[in-house]
């Protein structure tokens, strides 16, 4: 069901929706497109989601299981994403340097646990971060979530890293990434395409997380019934 509420909608308006999808027996997921018009409080409306339908893995319940490790149920679908990227072409982690540049609560953060917990040695930078292209360039898995298109070079990376690009942006020439792709090639061991890469592993784990919300679901009303 797509739900679209016009951009002055109130606060109140959206808490209401979400609390009849709470508690409406036909929906298993909730997943509320963000950002928010600027009178909404984006975090007061995540949190508002029941943790059980929360399928983005935002609410704080949930955030807080993922740092205790796999006990989360529902993991942000674009750090699992990367992570199931990285196990399907068979690229080990256990024991790489992971440099993951970007803290967002969407991406960071949640993926540098998520890196640990596969025995990554996790490096986590930012835009205050002094002399970021050392960091860079001792990185075996390079993760570039800084909204900044085309910030990584090729002179950034060491000789066989294996680069993640998480960015998307649209330009004169088209989409491209953070990471300037052409430069990197044929220093990097393995890198993700823009558009093509990352994005379609999120719509995946997404919908990883809306089979996992339905049994969860059904299987509390089979043990009702």
């Amino acid at each position: 069901e797509t739900i679209v509420l016009p951009a002055e909608t109130s606060q109140d308006d959206l808490l209401q929706a979400i609390r009849r999808l709470n508690e409406d027996s036909h929906t298993d997921g909730i997943l509320v497109q963000l950002p928010l018009p600027p009178q909404i409080d984006e975090e007061q409306v995540v949190q508002a989601i029941d943790p059980d339908k929360d399928v983005d893995g935002f609410h704080i319940r949930n955030v807080g299981k993922l740092t205790k490790g796999k006990a989360a149920r529902y993991l942000p679908c674009t750090p699992s994403g990367i992570i199931e990227l990285l196990h399907r072409n068979q690229i080990p982690i256990e024991g790489k340097h992971c440099v993951v540049i970007g803290r967002s609560n969407l991406v960071g953060k949640p993926l540098a646990l998520l890196l640990l917990e596969e025995n990554g040695t996790v490096t986590l930078c930012h835009s205050k971060t002094a002399d970021l292209s050392s960091f860079c360039r001792s990185a075996d898995i390079l993760v570039v979530a800084t909204g900044n298109p085309r910030m990584i070079h090729g002179s950034m990376i060491k000789p066989g890293a294996v680069v993640i690009d998480v960015g998307i942006h649209r330009g004169e020439k088209g989409l491209c990434g953070d990471v300037d792709t052409e430069s990197c090639m044929g220093i990097a061991s393995a890198i993700t395409p823009v558009p093509g890469g990352v994005g379609p592993m999120t719509v995946a784990m997404l919908m990883k997380n809306c089979l996992e919300a339905y049994r969860v679901l059904h299987a509390g009303r089979a043990e009702k019934q």
